[in-house]
């Protein structure tokens, strides 16, 4: 499947590819020191992300003054294209571009916006998402994080888990309960926290297949104290707030989702190319029959995503996002499930595999993640039966 657009979009799409050309990080600097295994963001992210911002291209659909150039909807979805199609990374905290610094730019004061948002979009300040907890992860509403007020500060007990960036980050985005005796989804509120504040604990939690590398955490608060200042929006309107900041999210991620499945289906068919031809006649039918309900999934992607963007560059909403995240990331695990399996036995050893490009199992053991991200994949159909299809609860 392939768009067209005219002539101004397409000028648009060769801007931005000839400024990727001359302004890119180097493989070499990317590399060197990868984003995700810093204790800090490394320096070339936030030479990157200032020079993205200072050029207009952080952000294109924003004005000028937040990184911008006040692209439109389509301008925005060709940008995505082509980081993608470059192998760039549009920011190494996705977590702050994508959701903390646009919420704090919705409901935030003027203060928070200069102290927060514009650091965070300039490279100066990285920023993690404090949601999913032990005994909340798919149910937000039932977090038990407490913040009691205490004269101009609040007080924070309780403890976050698989926090992407908490390692890296300099304020936490995060979700608490402020009024206990409300009903669950009325009493909670968000607080900016500065991650050096007195009582916040990171602890890394290791990679199932990179030890070496530290992207989730555990987060302790102990009697944390945060100023009241910090507070976002209104007190116990946090679940309103959640809402919109996971609608920033699941914006229009799908198009770099896409193109990595179209990129992996790539690999997929090199791969079935090669050991195609070596197998017994039986093996070999449902290996191509497996080949090909991969690709179908990666045309199928390809037109709901298309589907929701039309939706969303017209001004309306696009419950189809939650049909798009769960859809894409089952056919990512899908897909490098059948790679690890055409590989065979000598696909088996991560630690071989990671020497060459081909390292199917360890990419099939990372999609489980993208399955869980952002809301489980059970989360989407609940969403999708009642807002896609109009079933009834229960």
């Amino acid at each position: 499947m392939r768009l067209t657009f005219d002539d101004t979009v397409e000028a648009f799409r060769f801007e931005f590819r000839a400024w990727l050309a001359e302004h890119r990080p180097t493989a070499e600097e990317m590399a060197a020191d990868p984003a995700i295994s810093s204790a800090h963001l490394p320096d070339w992210a936030r030479r990157w992300t200032r020079r993205m911002f200072d050029d207009g291209w952080l952000v294109p659909g924003w004005p000028p003054e937040r990184g911008g150039r006040n692209a439109a909807a389509v301008e925005t979805l060709v940008y995505l294209e082509e980081l993608e199609r470059a192998r760039v990374p549009r920011t190494t905290n996705p977590q702050g571009l994508g959701i903390v610094a646009p919420s704090i730019l919705d409901f935030g004061s003027e203060e928070q916006i200069a102290r927060f948002a514009m650091p965070i979009l300039r490279g100066e300040k990285a920023a993690c998402l404090g949601m999913s907890e032990p005994g909340a992860g798919s149910d937000l509403a039932s977090l038990s994080t407490r913040a009691v007020v205490d004269g101009d500060h609040f007080v924070v007990n309780g403890q976050k888990v698989w926090t992407s960036g908490a390692n890296q980050a300099d304020v936490c985005f995060l979700f608490c309960r402020t009024d206990p005796h409300a009903p669950k989804h009325k009493g909670i509120s968000v607080l900016l926290v500065d991650m050096d504040t007195a009582g916040v604990t990171v602890r890394p939690l290791p990679h199932i297949t990179k030890p070496e590398q530290t992207g989730l955490n555990e987060v302790f608060f102990t009697d944390a104290a945060v100023p009241a200042a910090n507070l976002l929006g209104e007190l116990n309107n946090g679940w309103a707030l959640a809402g919109a900041s996971l609608a920033h999210e699941r914006g229009m991620v799908w198009v770099g989702t896409v193109m990595e499945l179209e990129s992996a289906f790539e690999r997929l068919a090199g791969e079935a190319r090669e050991v195609l031809p070596g197998m017994p006649a039986f093996e070999q039918a449902r290996a191509v029959d497996d080949v090909v309900r991969c690709y179908i999934d990666v045309q199928a992607a390809k037109c709901l995503g298309y589907r929701s963007f039309a939706k969303l560059a017209r001004g309306g909403s696009a419950p189809e996002q939650a049909l798009m995240k769960a859809f894409c990331s089952e056919s990512s695990r899908r897909l490098h499930l059948v790679g690890s399996e055409l590989q065979g036995d000598r696909g088996l050893d991560v630690w071989e595999a990671r020497r060459g490009e081909q390292a199917w199992i360890e990419q099939y053991f990372n999609s489980f993640g993208g399955t869980i991200s952002a809301g489980t994949s059970e989360i989407q159909r609940n969403i999708i039966a009642e807002r896609v299809l109009g079933l009834p609860r229960g």
